[in-house]
């Protein structure tokens, strides 16, 4: 069993080589004797990866022969099956998903009780499935539908004003397209989904919100029908993507911006939770608006966990996670946030570009990601932050992220891919140049990094 595919967030490696019949069972039964004795009902989904259903069948026979009772719900977005915990108060949850990592790649993203597994209590999963001492048991399994129950419980948390905006979505074959569907049906919006329907080979592109080439038909198809908005997900439909009525990509912390915008108005003094790629503008955004901005690490767990220790009722990352706690459960459900982002547009009359606008702006580069050895990674950022912190001020909540007096560049791990992630923002275009360049002399020390 490969070891790394136990990663900070989640457990997630190339199906046919890494998680095969065996290793999928055996992860299973890890689960299962992980989970507290107490814990008996468990839910299950699947994204639509050729390998989903497969890997699922192994997994439900290794976490049945444990003892626990599985509550599986089929084909679903992921934010449908942290519904499912919450909305059936269940002992835990998994949803078998690769996300928007290539095809060939599938995994697991865990839960107990509603908390989401992550960091050393992914490594215990781990040394458990390496032991091979499993509980014994017998568990029962049934079939569950959440769809329609899901779809009401989110109109039941909107109310849209009078403008009837345009929408055009982009589901990339993945999971989100039958939900996106039956939900804006009920709605009175003029909406076209382009590649709705889920197929695991994902022919058109991958379902990555992150990259601007995936995004080339939504913003093609916005300006040609005059949508007021475009809306991007990402494979199991936890990220989201925007395009305002001009064609422009809406990174995520300016997503976050108008989030938290439309969330002060209301709750003055309200906790934002953003991660260490975000701008400087959206922190100073916040704080204009009368919020609290707070910095947290990157990784939809760690800024679950974040929320829920300070009460914010509000979160963000660069890549499209948001989490929303002021009327909903607190995860990461791209399709909700769909609907608050609409719902915000039926309120005024201004368009998109406009709320866009409204946000401080600088010269940032977009998410930059070098390959480096999974086992060199972390050393490299270490070292690199001794350098740093000799002469300037550092966060490293997460990573490196260096202040300058114009700017600021980060380097950081990744921790679901063997690479080292860069960004970088600045006052000026000459100023930027020179803070990468600070960096990547840096990085070109190290000969199994190739920039």
């Amino acid at each position: 069993m490969n070891r790394e595919i136990f990663r900070t967030y989640d457990i997630r490696g190339i199906a046919s080589i890494d998680l095969t019949d065996e290793v999928v069972e055996r992860i299973g039964k890890s689960y299962g004797t992980f989970l507290p004795e107490t814990a008996k009902r468990i839910g299950i989904g699947r994204d639509i990866r050729l390998s989903s259903d497969n890997i699922e069948r192994n997994f439900v026979k290794g976490l049945l022969s444990t003892g626990k009772n599985v509550l599986d719900f089929g084909v679903i977005p992921t934010p449908l099956l942290y519904f499912a915990v919450h909305r059936y108060n269940l002992d835990g949850g998994v949803v078998i998903t690769g996300s928007h990592n290539p095809k060939e790649y599938n995994g697991f993203k865990m839960l107990v009780g509603k908390d989401t597994i992550y960091g050393n209590r992914i490594q215990d999963i781990r040394r458990i499935a390496e032991e091979s001492i499993f509980h014994l048991g017998k568990g029962n399994y049934e079939k569950q539908d959440i769809v329609e129950e899901y779809i009401d419980a989110l109109m039941d948390r909107v109310v849209f004003g009078e403008k009837k905006p345009r929408i055009i979505f982009d589901a990339g074959n993945g999971t989100a397209g039958p939900i996106v569907e039956g939900l804006y049906s009920k709605l009175p919006f003029d909406f076209e989904i382009l590649y709705g329907e889920p197929d695991g080979s994902f022919p058109n592109h991958l379902p990555d919100p992150t990259i601007p080439e995936y995004l080339t038909a939504l913003i093609e198809k916005v300006r040609g029908k005059k949508a007021d908005i475009g809306i991007a997900f990402d494979g199991d439909a936890d990220r989201i993507g925007a395009i305002d009525e001009m064609g422009r990509i809406i990174w995520g912390d300016k997503l976050l911006a108008i989030f938290a915008d439309a969330l002060l108005v209301n709750r003055p003094g309200a906790k934002v939770i953003c991660e260490v790629k975000c701008s400087n503008g959206l922190i100073e955004y916040v704080r204009e608006k009368g919020g609290i901005p707070i910095m947290w690490k990157t990784g939809h767990s760690l800024i679950k966990a974040k929320m829920k220790e300070v009460g914010a009722p509000l979160a963000g990352e660069m890549s499209g996670h948001m989490f929303f706690g002021d009327n909903y459960y607190g995860f990461d459900d791209a399709i909700f946030a769909s609907l608050r982002l609409v719902e915000l547009l039926s309120h005024t009359q201004k368009p998109l570009s406009h709320l866009v606008d409204r946000i401080p702006s600088y010269f940032a580069t977009p998410e930059i990601r070098v390959e480096c050895p999974d086992k060199e990674k972390f050393d490299v950022v270490k070292e690199v932050k001794e350098i740093f912190k000799k002469d300037y001020d550092i966060i490293d909540i997460d990573g490196v992220r260096v202040s300058f007096s114009d700017g600021w560049g980060l380097l950081r791990a990744s921790n679901t891919q063997p690479v080292l992630v860069l960004r970088f923002e600045a006052n000026s275009k000459d100023a930027l140049k020179r803070i990468k360049s600070k960096f990547l002399l840096l990085l070109k020390r190290y000969p199994f990094i190739k920039i």
